[in-house]
């Protein structure tokens, strides 16, 4: 039984990384309350999540290092001060600019808490400790993401879309009061210094890379700002990987993916987390804005996904000893296209249960099949030295997917979109004013409101003309989810060796 300390070690890690990783899911359900209260577009609202992620992303493997060289609990601690603060800033927002910075620091801020909190678990327990407390890690930052979005929507519905904010400023106060009077610092001076070059450079890169992508779907890809974002984009990538293959202590270890089963596995992680983020920024606003559910009930939506995921995450982890990789590698990312395609059925007004439930859970089950064996089969490949740069390389590739999905699936999400809406309108008898109006806000998706108040028969035919080429892209989004997963299941059966039989068995 851990001592007192260890726990004490747990609860403040298990507190600190559920602030980031609740961020990660519960604002998506507050995307609608956003786009109401600071009149904001769809693109506007793809800013608040990509933001995040894109610092997230970029730093998420310097602030390991950062740890490593200048201490665990500073790092950490400094983390947890920045999110807070940004938190704060989201918070008090006036306008929609204001809230997309906070994101990108509250974005700062986690890729420093996360890899300090495994960090200072790993120095903190002994050896034979210190699985059982990285699996307690695993399970209440489960537990605690799943009451994200409910206690989320909850607090959008009934208080403000600012509490969802507000309440990490509480929890990072326990957080600091926990660390500063448990933790002991650890380090290690010795190590290489940080890649900050590396890590300015795919900020950047990524950076004008999804400004591109994102303002296409406003601007077209005709627009010369878009033009020079993304060409701009690829060359500070292309410099990134140059300067991450001469560096002696490279943010990206290119020299990772020489193995095969290493390459292939991160490839798989891009391309099922790419169809998870991208199917997860739309669940919301279709459930919200076109299925009319409360934000609590939106949030709670979500739940047989996490659940699935957290219930069964220790029953996979085992499916590698069993059966090897390539099976649940196979098998997880098939039963979550499935799980993707079956989102194609529903239309307007349909049972949960019946309808939403399913393909919810089939996602969750083939995440859950996924995720342990994926892990496992990244570090794996690997040397055991370089085991834990290998976890957050797989974990950046999973940011990254998410970041880059969203901005390329907001554009198709767009692009159906308006082409169902102008097949609706046109031959329409709507008043021409209505029309206009309509159009001119098509990039609030299913979020646009009519300027004055028509007759309700009018006003109910425009709303089903909306909603209806909002569910068009909504299934075109799926159905790319599915091919990826898809895409993703091939992988595996690419690149992963079947496990060879003994002779008994």
């Amino acid at each position: 039984m851990w001592k007192a300390r260890g726990r004490w070690i747990l609860a403040a890690t298990i507190l600190a990384s559920s602030m980031a990783f609740i961020d990660g899911t519960v604002v998506n359900v507050a995307l609608p309350a956003l786009q109401t209260n600071l009149n904001a577009t769809a693109l506007d609202v793809q800013w608040v999540i990509e933001t995040y992620l894109l610092l997230l992303s970029a730093f998420v493997l310097v602030g390991g290092s950062l740890g490593d060289h200048y201490g665990r609990r500073r790092i950490f601690l400094l983390g947890v001060t920045i999110f807070a603060f940004a938190s704060a800033g989201c918070g008090l927002a006036s306008n929609i600019a204001e809230l997309i910075l906070a994101r990108g620091v509250q974005g700062f801020g986690a890729a420093l808490l996360v890899p300090g909190s495994l960090a200072i678990i790993s120095s903190s327990f002994s050896e034979q400790e210190r699985g059982r407390a990285i699996g307690t890690w695993s399970g209440f930052s489960a537990i605690t993401t799943g009451i994200g979005p409910v206690l989320g929507g909850w607090l959008i519905e009934h208080v403000s879309w600012r509490a969802v904010f507000f309440i990490n400023l509480p929890i990072a106060l326990l957080v600091v009061l926990l660390s500063i009077r448990h933790v002991f610092e650890t380090a290690e001076h010795d190590r290489d210094g940080i890649d900050w070059f590396g890590a300015v450079l795919a900020v950047l890169g990524l950076g004008a890379l999804v400004y591109g992508l994102v303002e296409s779907s406003r601007l077209g890809f005709g627009d010369r700002f878009v033009m020079r974002a993304l060409i701009a984009g690829g060359v500070l990538l292309i410099v990134f990987l140059f300067v991450e293959s001469r560096s002696s202590h490279p943010m990206l270890p290119l020299a990772l993916f020489r193995s095969r089963v290493f390459a292939g596995t991160n490839l798989l992680t891009f391309l099922l987390y790419a169809a998870l983020g991208g199917t997860l920024f739309f669940l919301p606003l279709n459930l919200i804005q076109v299925q009319h559910y409360s934000a609590t009930a939106a949030g709670a939506a979500l739940l047989p996904f996490i659940l699935v995921m957290s219930l069964l995450s220790r029953w996979s982890g085992g499916l590698v000893r069993r059966y090897g990789p390539k099976l649940p590698l196979v098998i997880g990312p098939l039963l979550t296209a499935v799980g993707y395609a079956w989102f194609m059925l529903p239309s307007i007004g349909d049972n949960y249960w019946t309808n939403f439930f399913p393909p919810i859970a089939a996602v969750g089950l083939g995440m859950a099949i996924t995720v342990a064996p994926l892990t496992t089969t990244v570090m794996s490949s690997v040397s055991q030295n370089r085991a834990g740069i290998a976890s957050g390389v797989n974990n950046a590739v999973a940011r990254t997917a998410g970041l880059i999905a969203i901005a390329l699936l907001g554009i198709v999400m767009l692009d159906v979109f308006r082409s169902g809406l102008d097949r609706h309108l046109n031959g329409s008898r709507f008043p021409p004013a209505i029309i206009d109006s309509v159009r001119a806000q098509s990039t609030k998706l299913a979020a646009i409101r009519l300027p004055a108040d028509p007759d309700s028969a009018t006003q109910e035919r425009i709303y089903g003309a909306i909603n209806n080429s909002f569910i068009s892209g909504f299934r075109a989004i799926m159905l790319i989810g599915a091919t990826l997963a898809t895409a993703g299941a091939v992988t595996a059966l690419i690149v992963i060796a079947a496990p060879k039989r003994s002779e008994s068995g």
